[in-house]
């Protein structure tokens, strides 16, 4: 078992949608599924937050570990500037602080990337190296946190928040751009597309692919707002016709 905690893989890397990634998007599914099932016994998941703010410090602090141990760590490819290692850092401070202001932002940051990376993983590890269970166990913690908030806490995004959420990745892209132009990196795909097929590769070429990623995310901020924008509006409707037919 050893082996698994190396840097260096025996056979053949990740594949996506193979057996073991399958089980793990299962498993994501499920856990979502029982955490809407038991949301109204509110009293009983207080320690919920706990348990997965300890689960995320755990986890990115043991990949930072293994980087060290394995004589890995970089600045040109470990630091914790990508989308989702930034995401976890606000989770756990939203979940020991309850922010609702960091809620606004990383209900987006979080729920739309690290959706995205567990259905397309940027991973080479299979199953059962240390990577890919770290991997997996951040992922999808960030997405659980997020719905903790929501679901649990009771908090909800407004329109302000996909704008104020949109507002502060602009700052974070310019701030990773200065980084990856310091020390020679791409943080979050802002100096090239990555030397592997992705999807970047149906955006066209560089930097013009960059626009395309923005108004993406955009889209789906605006999607991930949806159910409560439609749900505001059903609201104030039936506000309105109640009032009505009381006169």
């Amino acid at each position: 078992m050893p082996q698994y905690f190396g840097s260096f893989i025996e056979g053949d890397p990740f594949i996506h949608y193979s057996v073991s990634h399958l089980i793990m998007l299962l498993i994501t599914v499920l856990v979502i599924i029982l955490m809407y099932a038991y949301k109204r016994a509110s009293e009983s998941f207080q320690w919920g937050r706990l348990v997965l703010a300890l689960l995320l410090i755990l986890s990115e602090g043991s990949l930072h570990y293994w980087y060290f141990a394995n004589g890995i760590f970089s600045p040109v490819d470990t630091l914790p500037l990508e989308l989702c290692s930034i995401s976890a850092l606000l989770c756990i401070i939203m979940l020991l602080t309850k922010s609702y202001r960091i809620y606004e932002i990383v209900f987006f940051w979080g729920l739309g990337g690290a959706t995205q990376a567990l259905l397309t993983p940027v991973l080479d590890f299979p199953y059962p190296y240390f990577r890919f269970f770290q991997f997996f166990i951040t992922h999808i913690a960030i997405v659980l946190a997020c719905l903790y908030m929501t679901w649990i806490k009771g908090y909800r995004p407004t329109m302000r928040s996909v704008w104020k959420s949109f507002g502060w990745l602009q700052i974070l892209a310019l701030c990773v751009f200065a980084v990856n132009k310091w020390v020679g990196a791409n943080y979050m795909f802002l100096s090239h597309k990555p030397h592997y097929p992705t999807l970047l590769d149906l955006l066209g070429p560089y930097p013009g692919y960059i626009i395309w990623l923005e108004l993406i995310a955009l889209g789906v901020f605006f999607l991930l707002y949806a159910p409560f924008g439609i749900q505001n509006w059903l609201g104030k409707k039936k506000r309105i016709t109640s009032r009505l037919i009381s006169k």
